[in-house]
């Protein structure tokens, strides 16, 4: 961990943060694929279980971040992350459609993102 603490922290917290939501999104949604038949509960367990390692990564670099980020613009960097990884899982693990509205989304987001961090 000592050579995580050299990197900028803008990029310990973006890292950390973008591989909490790789734990997040197969806690929330890898379950539609590998356990649809399985009950429900059965999926939540196995999916709590999954989130552990979300939040290691996740409150470190939300700890981190706060040293230099508001938690406003922690928020929405998430939001940014999370469609950042949320697309390409539903498009390659899902199969689902690429649909245009993950665009108009993103540049919801990249305006969400210009208004929070303008004024640091």
């Amino acid at each position: 961990m000592s050579s995580l603490a050299t990197l900028p922290v803008p990029v310990q917290t973006v890292g950390l943060l973008l591989l909490s939501n790789v734990f997040m999104t197969f806690a929330w949604y890898g379950h539609l694929r590998n356990l649809a038949s399985s009950p429900w509960y059965v999926a939540a367990l196995l999916s709590w279980g999954i989130a552990l390692f979300e939040y290691l990564l996740q409150v470190p670099a939300n700890r981190i971040g706060a040293t230099q980020f508001s938690v406003a613009q922690l928020k929405i960097a998430q939001e940014v992350i999370t469609l950042s990884v949320f697309v390409p899982f539903a498009v390659f693990y899902l199969n689902q459609p690429l649909k245009l509205d993950y665009l108009w989304a993103a540049l919801c987001l990249l305006g969400a993102v210009y208004f929070i961090f303008r004024s640091s």
